[in-house]
């Protein structure tokens, strides 16, 4: 059975003058977000980014059935503090024939600043034993 996801833009930025990057969520920074020094635990951003990433990755891919393979170097930029409300941005970088990988930016809604950038997030498609599977999908759906 085929699951429909729907995805609603929020705001969709130039980045390094040609990608288009869609900002997509927007998660405000609560005391409950903070670590020690007042300010957002990465672990808690990466969760953020991991949930929105996945999230992409289905709807491009038009199925629920992935997970998350890699994740390559996360950049810290900035911090984030209480009360900031983060945008999380995501866009395909290419398609392979059982993958997705995708790039993803957090800023900061008010400034722009970034907070953290990750150039490589790759998701497989998986069948209902955890085998990867073709998606069949060559391009960016809008």
């Amino acid at each position: 059975q085929k699951v429909k996801l729907h995805v609603i833009h929020a705001d969709a930025t130039l980045l390094n003058n040609k990608t288009i990057m869609d900002f997509k969520t927007r998660k405000l920074v609560k005391y409950e977000d903070l670590n020690p020094r007042g300010t957002l635990f990465g672990g808690r951003l990466l969760e953020w980014i991991d949930e929105e990433a996945a999230i992409y990755a289905m709807c491009q891919l038009d199925t629920p059935y992935i997970v998350t393979k890699l994740v390559s170097e996360i950049n810290f930029k900035k911090p984030g503090y209480r009360g900031d409300v983060i945008e999380i941005g995501v866009d395909v970088v290419s398609f392979g024939k059982t993958s997705i990988t995708l790039m993803v930016n957090a800023r900061d809604k008010n400034t722009k600043q970034e907070i953290l950038t990750i150039d490589k997030m790759v998701f497989v498609c998986v069948d209902e034993n955890n085998i990867p599977m073709p998606h069949l999908k060559t391009k960016k759906q809008q």
